[in-house]
């Protein structure tokens, strides 16, 4: 009799739950492109360069996490909960590409 951990129907959940980390990850991928292309298009300045190495490292850091946790979610075994480094970090992302976003509207 298999056991309770590796019987697990998870349904619909994870994949669900994996969409919405893609949707994610596409959004910060818009709010970056948007951020260096309203950065670049300002003027090649060193602050704008710099906003757009910013954005680049926040959005890779986003991508990193929201990649390990689709892999995490891609098994078939119940996935571990995020960890609050890792949500942490999303967090801190997700914040900062919206601030980078905020910041080109002005």
């Amino acid at each position: 009799m298999p056991s309770a951990v590796s019987a697990r129907d998870p349904g619909l959940q994870p994949e669900r739950t994996r969409l919405a980390w893609r949707r994610t990850t596409l959004s910060c991928t818009v709010a970056a492109v948007l951020a260096a292309k309203q950065a670049l298009r300002q003027g090649s300045s060193p602050l704008a360069l710099v906003a757009v190495a910013l954005s680049g490292l926040v959005w890779l850091g986003f991508l990193a996490v929201a990649h390990r946790r689709i892999q995490t979610l891609s098994h078939g075994v119940r996935p571990r909960m995020l960890g609050v480094r890792s949500a942490a970090a999303a967090a801190l992302c997700t914040v900062a590409l919206a601030c980078f976003a905020l910041a080109t509207l002005f």
